[in-house]
This record gives C-alpha cells, sequence and structure tokens, in this order.
C-alpha cells in the first residue's frame, strides 16, 4: 500500500518546529526538504539544526550542490534515508557506499527535465527514486502527471526500487498517482497549508486506501 509522508520545507528553525509539531502528532514517516540556497534558490535551517521526533522515520530530501560534503553530520543523524539529486556535483556511487556503510538508505531524485535514459546505470544502485514534478525548495508545486511516463522508464531498469513523488499533491490527483505506480507520495502544501493537517491527511489515506 502506498505511503503518505508530510513534507516539511521551512526557512528558518521556528518555522521547521511549527511544520514538524503540525504533522507528527498523526504521521509516522515524514519527507524533511532541505536547501543549500545554491541548487535551490532557498535556503533551510543547516544540517546541524534539523531534528525529530524518536517514533517518527524521517527521510531527508538534500537540495544540494554537493551533498557529500554533508556526509559525516548525515551518518551522525542517521535518517532512514537520504535523497539527492541525479544533478548534484556528487560521484554517486561513493556517495551510496558511505551512507549504506552507516545504514542509510539512498534515494535518487530526478528533475523535471532530466530525461531517464540520461542516468543510464545510475538507478540501479539506489534504493528509492523520487520523481520531482515541484519548485525546489518550496510547498505549493504543481502536480505535472505527463512525468509518471518515468515509471515506465524506471521499472525496467530497476524493478525493485520504491518510487515517490514530490509537487503538488492533492486529493484531485493522489488516486492517478498511486495507480501509476507511484508508492510514497511526499505530501506538502496540501497538509501544512490545511486549517485541519490531520483531515487532510486522512483524506489521502483513505483515497489510496480503496485502492
Amino acid at each position: 500500500m502506498a505511503v503518505i509522508c508530510p513534507t516539511i520545507t521551512a526557512f528558518d528553525p521556528h518555522g521547521y518546529r511549527e511544520q514538524m509539531e503540525r504533522v507528527t502528532p498523526f504521521a509516522k514517516r515524514i519527507h524533511i526538504d532541505l536547501m543549500d540556497g545554491t541548487f535551490a534558490p532557498s535556503k533551510s535551517p543547516p544540517l546541524e539544526q534539523v531534528w525529530w521526533p524518536d517514533d517518527v522515520t524521517a527521510d531527508i530530501h538534500l537540495m544540494y550542490q554537493k551533498p557529500m560534503e554533508q556526509m559525516e553530520q548525515l551518518v551522525h543523524m542517521k535518517p532512514h534515508m537520504v535523497i539527492i539529486h541525479s544533478e548534484a556535483e556528487v560521484d554517486h556511487s561513493i556517495f551510496v557506499a558511505e551512507a549504506r556503510k552507516a545504514g542509510i538508505l539512498v534515494g535518487l531524485a530526478i528533475l523535471q527535465d532530466t530525461p531517464v535514459e540520461d542516468l543510464g546505470s545510475l538507478i540501479r544502485i539506489y534504493d528509492h527514486v523520487l520523481i520531482f514534478s515541484g519548485h525546489l525548495g518550496y510547498h505549493g508545486g504543481k502536480t505535472d502527471l505527463k512525468l509518471l511516463d518515468k515509471v515506465n522508464q524506471i521499472k525496467p531498469l530497476h524493478p525493485a526500487v520504491e518510487l515517490s513523488w514530490d509537487g503538488g499533491i492533492n486529493d484531485q490527483n493522489a488516486k492517478q498517482l498511486v495507480t501509476g505506480g507511484i508508492s510514497v507520495l511526499n505530501v506538502g502544501g496540501f497538509i501544512q497549508k490545511s486549517d485541519d493537517p490531520r483531515a487532510a491527511y486522512g483524506k489521502l489515506k483513505e483515497i489510496i486506501g480503496s485502492i
């Protein structure tokens, strides 16, 4: 069954805490967006200020130009998974090996304009692939459902990979994303900007639970 992961996308420690406290009373897996101000135009609190409750599974989406520079801190924090971009300046095989050595799963994010065929065998070394349809570093992106074509391109390369989506998920498109092959829905604005985040999360769970 697909999983709903509320997204934390904050620009200062106060906003980070507010967003975290808004969703962790009901969500047990979350997606934390971190931005360096270079790869992504906005900037989040530094990795050293990032935290999550002990009973929550945290995936870190590292929108950094040079993610390898954060490896020591990531190993110290030990998130469930760290996701980096295929377009980042990094030796992917070394990054994956270092993260796995620390017991951290690794994910690969693909921007809208990056063709799957350009990645070759790179996808096969990752546990997870994130299809990105949003705006780097912000809530409230739009879901470009044409990007679901990438699912059909990725699956033959790595049939066992976990596939996620980031960008514009709501109650109108969640079902189509799941039936299109997405198993992790990273949901930002639909939950965080809702007057009742718990109800918004519950509505999405009900939708995907009926598939």
